[in-house]
């Protein structure tokens, strides 16, 4: 009876999969935002930009304005990890069709060959990073409850929003989103260790996953608080454990460290504080009331900086304190939403695709949300 739920299980899980990527290139045969038109070209083309820049210039000016790389246009502002992914994909793309990433003469280049290899690699990311995070979400969070657990294998893998963003407008979203999951899970699961290393590569990919920081620093702390590691893994051996992670974490930013001035011009390309407190098309607290409060007149730049700061944390601080004081899996997930919204809600400069943010832990609670409606074990 057991074997063959198991494999029942397997079959079921194997269609989501199947679907999910069908779900992917299905979107991916629609139009984007931008396509054809001059002079930036939309969503494809600063993709497509960003592989280039990496291919063809200097680490050291990545993220520096020079006569190959015009920060006007289309300038990298993604964290290391994601610039070493534009460099990867864009050696793939090179060997099979080298005019779409050639320096300066590649722009509004946007032949279908070449935006179908982009197609690819935004699935080829996901199957690579989100779907086994998700998956291991599924077998951490809802241990023992096959039922639960397929049902978040299909809400995780065929969120629309997810889909619609990455492979819709030739994004890598699910990259950082993958990471975060599995650093989720793996601190669930008491791998402490690997949990702070997946969560450090997430904001070395994706700079709004420190959206997630105040739930993972809560939940740590707590954990630590209840003597959590010394009891189940050993305080000594966790802290040589973390010694030896340190070293691949450092490797990520070292290449910009030994390049004068280039860690400066990555750190200035990663905070938008030239942008302004809000865009007019995203509704956070901040552009919802300057129809009545004039922000952006009435305070300094630096002033906004420390009143969205106080803003997202007072917004964050309850959930937060309910993980130091009661840490827990489920209440990790719930933190990483509260946390998440209050980013999304009150920070600085927020990007509409923030919303990816707080919807992560939200599917991956969506058993135990409906769990009563649905009748689950």
């Amino acid at each position: 009876m057991v074997v063959a739920w198991v494999g029942k299980q397997a079959c079921v899980a194997g269609c989501i999969f199947a679907l999910a990527v069908l779900q992917r290139l299905a979107v991916g045969v629609g139009s984007y935002s931008g396509a054809g038109r001059a002079p930036l070209y939309g969503d494809y083309e600063a993709q497509r930009h960003w592989m280039e820049i990496t291919l063809h210039t200097p680490l050291a000016d990545w993220y520096r304005d020079t006569p190959s790389n015009d920060l006007r246009y289309w300038g990298l502002d993604y964290p290391p990890l994601s610039a070493y992914q534009s460099w990867a994909y864009g050696r793939a793309i090179q060997a099979f069709d080298p005019a779409a990433v050639a320096l300066q003469t590649s722009r509004g280049f946007e032949s279908a060959f070449s935006k179908a290899l982009m197609r690819w690699s935004s699935v080829l990311s996901d199957i690579l990073v989100l779907f086994p995070a998700v998956a291991a979400c599924a077998h951490v969070f809802y241990l023992r409850r096959p039922t639960a657990q397929l049902l978040v294998l299909a809400v995780g893998l065929l969120q629309p929003a997810f889909v619609l963003i990455d492979h819709g407008h030739f994004q890598y979203n699910s990259i950082s989103l993958g990471l975060s999951a599995g650093a989720a899970a793996a601190i669930a699961a008491d791998w402490y260790c690997m949990g702070s290393m997946l969560f450090c590569l997430a904001l070395n990919h994706k700079q709004m996953a420190a959206y997630y920081a105040p739930a993972f620093f809560a939940h740590l702390l707590g954990a630590l608080s209840a003597a959590t590691l010394s009891i189940k893994a050993g305080t000594h051996a966790c802290e040589a454990g973390n010694a030896r992670c340190w070293p691949h974490l450092l490797g990520c930013g070292a290449p910009f460290l030994v390049h004068e001035g280039a860690a400066g011009a990555a750190l200035s390309r990663l905070a938008p504080l030239k942008r302004g407190l809000f865009e007019d098309y995203v509704a956070n607290f901040w552009c919802a009331t300057s129809m009545l409060i004039k922000w952006k007149r009435l305070l300094s730049l630096p002033v906004q900086v420390r009143l969205c700061t106080a803003a997202t944390l007072a917004a964050a601080a309850p959930s937060m304190l309910h993980q130091v004081l009661r840490p827990s899996p489920r209440g990790l997930l719930l933190c990483m939403a509260n946390s998440a919204f209050a980013f999304f809600l009150f920070s600085f400069q927020v990007h509409e695709k923030s919303i990816l943010l707080p919807l992560l832990p939200i599917t991956l609670l969506a058993p135990q949300l409906l769990g009563t409606a649905l009748g689950l074990k």
